[in-house]
């Protein structure tokens, strides 16, 4: 007798709707915050780079360092390493929640060096005004460089987002939970072609609605 597939296999018709919410929820808090806190982090590295408002070579190449080596890190060996530090936090290694902690700390050195990039961006002309002008240094990252490099900061958090939603399905290869959970435990494991299948039709969904929607939302409030 042959296994059921598609609409009449249990792992899809059961288990499909919840694994793509455990996806969306890893997304959105990851990403919401990397930005959070890679957004502090990728001025502080912008500011203290060579030709920025406070240049300070010590600091940047420290932060610099720090930032290549946490991206450098593989997400599957960082997630294992960060097992005792995601215990601490949320309580246990297993889940969504606990994916979580590693695609965050993986997304916030991502997604500080784009911000660095785009702030690069931002034509000079309308920085020195404002410092002619008297504005401090905190002035012009507010007023300036925030949202003249706007699009590009949407654009950043978009890709860091696709980024992170490719996370999530490589993390379900150490019970991250998801998408990524379902495809291995039923698609990869269990030889079920029709739920592999079905996670990767929903993954792509989900990459190609985010890049919709950040793109729409770049565009709109790009005002140059």
């Amino acid at each position: 007798m042959n296994d059921p597939m598609w609409f009449d296999n249990p792992a899809i018709t059961d288990q499909m709707w919840p694994a793509t919410i455990e996806t969306l929820l890893m997304t959105v808090w990851s990403t919401g915050l990397a930005v959070l806190f890679g957004l502090p982090l990728g001025i502080w590295l912008f500011t203290t780079s060579k030709g920025g408002l406070s240049p300070h070579p010590i600091v940047y190449r420290v932060l610099s360092l720090i930032v290549d080596i946490t991206r450098s890190i593989p997400f599957i060996i960082l997630m294992i390493a960060l097992i005792p530090f995601t215990r601490f936090m949320v309580g246990t290694a297993l889940g969504w929640q606990a994916t979580v902690v590693a695609l965050t700390v993986g997304a916030i050195p991502f997604y500080a060096r784009l911000v660095e990039n785009a702030l690069r961006e931002v034509s000079d002309g309308k920085v020195e005004a404002a410092l002619m002008m008297g504005a401090s240094n905190g002035q012009v990252i507010r007023q300036v460089f925030i949202p003249e490099a706007l699009p590009g900061l949407i654009g950043a958090a978009t890709v860091t987002s696709v980024t992170l939603v490719s996370y999530t399905a490589m993390a379900g290869a150490v019970g991250g939970g998801g998408l990524g959970a379902l495809a291995i435990s039923y698609g990869y494991q269990r030889y079920q072609s029709d739920t592999m299948i079905a996670c990767i039709i929903v993954l792509v969904v989900i990459v190609a609605l985010i890049q919709f929607v950040g793109d729409r939302i770049a565009r709109l409030v790009d005002h140059r």
